[in-house]
């Protein structure tokens, strides 16, 4: 019998550390992710994104997440990947953790990017799953770099990057919806990474791998 996950072998993918769980979204998921976005994920005027998503009044923050969650997959090749992972604590929706790559295959360098609602902040899940994915890349995938970049005033972020042994990769200025923002970039590798004292699990990964070219 044909499964969803035998059409689209990523839906099998799940992340497990010792507090939390991270797998792709699926669209039945969609609605728990907008209404854990909708309860806040920073304060009014601090934008922490690229793209000011999350400042979005609530009738279009749906649709635009959806849209972005269908893009992710659409787009979805092995010479440009993003794995959009959903982070449940407890069985609840918390935020979301993404890995991504452009010619991998030659490069062995993996992006990250993540968001928290507001009443998990502080307790240090943003640690914890961003060295999910790091792990993952590393031991996994055989990357050789990760990057990922924030505000230069987003010390939470910044934070999280120290503390797993990211270096410093320079700056640049970037228009960040209508401002200008300083952008810290940070490098990680293995030989730099700070590696937790658990041991990540993880299912699903042979055809994922296989799907995206991994060897």
């Amino acid at each position: 019998m044909t499964t969803l996950s035998s059409v689209w072998p990523l839906f099998d993918l799940t992340l497990a550390t010792p507090r939390l769980e991270l797998r792709p979204i699926m669209d039945e998921e969609i609605p728990s992710a907008v209404a854990s976005a909708c309860t806040g994920i920073h304060e009014p005027g601090k934008n922490p994104f690229s793209t000011p998503w999350a400042e979005l009044p609530a009738e279009e923050l749906g649709p635009n997440m959806a849209r972005w969650y269908w893009r992710c997959r659409a787009e979805c090749t092995p010479e440009s990947w993003t794995l959009l992972l959903g982070v449940w604590h407890e069985g609840g929706f918390i935020g979301c953790q993404d890995v991504g790559a452009k010619d991998f295959a030659t490069l062995k360098t993996v992006t990250t990017g993540s968001w928290l609602k507001q009443s998990v902040q502080g307790r240090g899940f943003g640690k914890e799953m961003r060295a999910a994915v790091a792990l993952y890349a590393f031991d996994w995938l055989g990357a050789e770099v990760a990057e990922s970049e924030a505000a230069d005033w987003n010390e939470a972020s910044l934070g999280v990057s120290r503390s797993l042994g990211y270096e410093f990769n320079g700056t640049t200025r970037k228009a960040w919806g209508t401002k200008v923002e300083t952008v810290q970039h940070v490098r990680l590798t293995p030989q730099s990474f700070k590696r937790p004292d658990w041991i990540l699990q993880v299912k699903g990964h042979e055809a994922a791998a296989n799907y995206l070219k991994v060897s």
